[in-house]
């Protein structure tokens, strides 16, 4: 694609790069046929290819965002299955990445938009404050009709749906540092923090450092990190999304040049994208560059890390028939496609693929609250896909998919990791009790 950008515009970083993934982009159209939205609303400005002409005429022309452009951004899943398809190498990640960025600062949001974004990025990154959202959440959950029927509230409605009907117990484990490995130690690793998912579904790490520390990995959470700017990343609030990713790199940099670390373990799919790009989020910054460059290539899923190790023998009965989700962050974000499908093989699970596996189920971080209806829509065809499959459980690698999958079926869905666990001598999961799982 030519692009027209001047020499004072390419003086920034930012732009200068969105000008090189817009100049690798051929029109091809590819995209189309494996983007969510596109296959939804067969609108040309709702693919990949028409928000790159947006995003080009927006930037070239140094244009404030419109609402027109705003909300084909904002529909924006970034799913990335435009990447996995795309014949060009055209990096959309980055590009639209840098389009939110522009929105968020250019376009002046409707008021109630506006307070719900807010109090979004202000909340869900910190535990406390989402502990006490969710109390609240679960109390107001019956009155989420009220709030359909009030133009510009059907956000508040979706993310009461959201909540969980009843709070998750704690971890006992939330405050420990440190988890010595079982036996001889193999390797030394960091676990995510995190924000959301250790409120909504503590159980996921829990199961994660049971399995690591029985393989003989030792596990540390280092004192100071937290949520790795995901969240606030995808709605274009940039400045609080490096600060984030800052936190982290300095948490984790202590531990590289303490006693070092041979891989920095996610539990969230969602996380693993974010934190595998502040090298390129942090690359101007001379104080984290390099430091930055080298936490993302310490990065890993839960996943990527254990299909390197030996995975324990499996310890319940085989065949138990487990449809595998594909989070849109793991398979199209990092492009780990077959690790977990093979990790839940060789633990002895009948491994299903739905169809339509590179199509999002329309969580993508706080899309499934910001844009409800396309969400609702994806949520029906994934689950519909899924149950065609007849599985005893649904495994997932990424909290906000079994969020939005398990609010559409009774299926019980649980993280691949928790699968693992269990299969190879942990506790069975909380959500099976009462399930008939036999093979």
């Amino acid at each position: 694609m030519q692009t027209n950008f001047s020499l004072a515009q390419l003086a920034d970083p930012q732009t200068a790069r969105s000008e090189q993934v817009l100049r690798a982009c051929v029109h091809c159209g590819f995209c189309t046929a494996t983007c969510p939205t596109y296959v939804l609303l067969g609108d040309e400005l709702d693919s990949p290819r028409g928000r790159i002409y947006l995003i080009k005429d927006m930037l070239e022309n140094d244009r404030p965002a419109t609402a027109e452009v705003a909300k084909h951004i904002d529909r924006c899943l970034s799913c990335l299955s435009c990447m996995t398809t795309c014949p060009s190498g055209v990096h959309y990640m980055h590009l639209i990445d840098h389009a939110r960025d522009h929105v968020e600062a250019t376009y002046n949001r409707p008021l109630m938009d506006r307070l719900l974004r807010a109090m979004l990025a202000r909340v869900l990154p910190s535990r406390a404050l989402f502990r006490l959202a969710i109390g609240g959440a679960m109390v107001a959950r019956p009155f989420a009709g009220l709030f359909d029927a009030v133009p510009g509230l059907k956000p508040v409605a979706a993310m009461l749906r959201l909540a969980p009907a009843r709070p998750a117990t704690r971890s006992a484990s939330e405050s420990e540092r440190r988890f010595p490995a079982q036996g001889p130690r193999r390797a030394r690793v960091a676990l995510l923090d995190g924000c959301a998912q250790p409120v909504l579904r503590p159980e996921i790490d829990e199961a994660a450092i049971r399995l690591l520390t029985r393989m003989g990995v030792e596990i540390v959470r280092p004192v100071g990190g937290g949520c790795c700017g995901s969240l606030t990343h995808h709605m274009g609030k940039e400045d609080l999304a490096l600060a984030n990713a800052r936190v982290n790199v300095d948490a984790w940099w202590r531990e590289i040049e303490g006693e070092g670390l041979d891989a920095i373990i996610i539990t969230t799919s969602g996380c693993g994208t974010t934190i595998k790009d502040y090298g390129h989020m942090l690359r101007t910054e001379p104080a984290y560059a390099e430091r930055a460059a080298k936490v993302s290539a310490l990065a890993k899923d839960v996943s990527e890390f254990l299909a390197e190790q030996e995975l324990p023998a499996p310890v319940i009965p085989a065949g138990i028939r487990v449809a595998y989700h594909a989070a849109c962050s793991l398979q199209h974000g990092q492009k780990v496609r077959v690790a977990p499908k093979a990790l839940l093989a060789k633990a002895g699970f009948t491994v299903l693929e739905p169809a339509e596996g590179h199509l999002c189920c329309g969580s993508a971080g706080t899309y499934n609250i910001l844009q409800p209806e396309i969400a609702g829509r994806l949520r029906a065809r994934k689950v519909a896909n899924i149950e065609r499959t007849q599985p005893q459980v649904v495994a997932t690698g990424n909290i906000g998919c079994m969020t939005q999958i398990g609010g559409g079926t009774s299926i019980p869905v649980l993280h691949t990791v928790e699968l693992l666990d269990w299969a190879t001598g942990g506790p069975k999961p909380g959500l099976l009790d009462g399930v008939r799982i036999a093979a």
